[in-house]
């Protein structure tokens, strides 16, 4: 039997990430620990949303058109764990050493 792969994210331990999720949503925080499947724990974490174009008024279905070129700070989460089926990338927010 192959051996499975483990995810390469020792080097984002207790380093600022951000986690981007399938469905377009983005969790920034720190990484305290991850385990073969790619499930994280992120703490102090944030959501990241897009903010509604200015002056845009709310459709049909009570939806504003959002900017999806900008994030901005969301909700406060604190400690989170984000299943790894739904991690489409993760991004270090700070110096990582890769050697």
């Amino acid at each position: 039997m192959a051996k499975v792969a483990q995810p390469e994210l020792k080097r984002y331990l207790n380093k600022r990430v951000c986690v981007n999720l399938q469905g377009g949503r983005r969790i920034v925080g720190l990484c305290s620990g991850f385990d073969i499947f790619m499930n994280m724990v992120i703490d102090e974490a944030t959501e990241q949303i897009h903010p509604p174009v200015a002056g845009a008024q709310a459709n049909a279905d009570g939806r504003v058109q959002e900017n999806r070129n900008v994030w901005q700070d969301g909700d406060r989460l604190g400690m989170v764990v984000v299943r790894g089926n739904s991690v489409s990338s993760v991004e270090g927010l700070e110096a990582i050493k890769t050697t």
